[in-house]
């Protein structure tokens, strides 16, 4: 199996090298159950972020970077699901196509969450911005809430990515052409 030495916020991870499809891999970027990565990359991203009011991600692999962001900054974060909830109240649906996942998705809103960002500067982090869709597809939830997107942060910028003005990103992480 290969392995691709990552650096990021002071520290160094093994990541496994993942076949997406016959003509490319990437490497496997997971921060749960990594406290002291997540610690970390929340500092860092938290000294770089532009004002904001509330942190919001999507489910899944951002919730540990925007729970810690919060718990460091005291703002508060929204989760955007993957699946509506019971206790969801007229949720909002914003359909997204992810690189690590085969098929379509969508994320969800509950309308207490978009009345509760509608007015608000919104600062969305992810673990890794890679095709951007992810990230798009937050941005037209925070749209329906008549909020302000002032930033968009991840602890890696994958690929293409990399070349992007309007993110902040801590590390950058190549994606592997075969």
């Amino acid at each position: 199996m290969s392995i691709y030495k990552l650096q990021v916020a002071g520290l160094e991870r093994g990541l496994k090298i993942c076949e997406v499809n016959e003509h490319l891999d990437i490497a496997a970027f997971i921060m749960f159950s990594d406290v002291e990565l997540t610690v970390a990359c929340a500092e860092r991203l938290n000294a770089l972020a532009p004002e904001h009011d509330l942190i919001i991600t999507a489910e899944s692999k951002g919730i540990p970077l925007a729970y810690e962001m919060s718990r460091q900054s005291g703002k508060k974060y929204i989760l955007a699901r993957k699946s509506p909830k019971l206790y969801m109240r007229d949720p909002v649906q914003v359909d997204v196509k992810s690189i690590t996942t085969a098929k379509i998705q969508a994320l969800y809103l509950d309308s207490e969450d978009l009345e509760h960002m509608r007015g608000k500067k919104i600062l969305i982090v992810d673990d890794v911005i890679s095709t951007g869709d992810s990230v798009r597809a937050i941005e037209k939830l925070v749209e329906h809430a008549d909020a302000t997107v002032v930033g968009k942060m991840a602890v890696l910028a994958e690929g293409d990515a990399i070349n992007r003005k309007d993110i902040i990103y801590l590390a950058e992480l190549p994606v592997f052409p075969k």
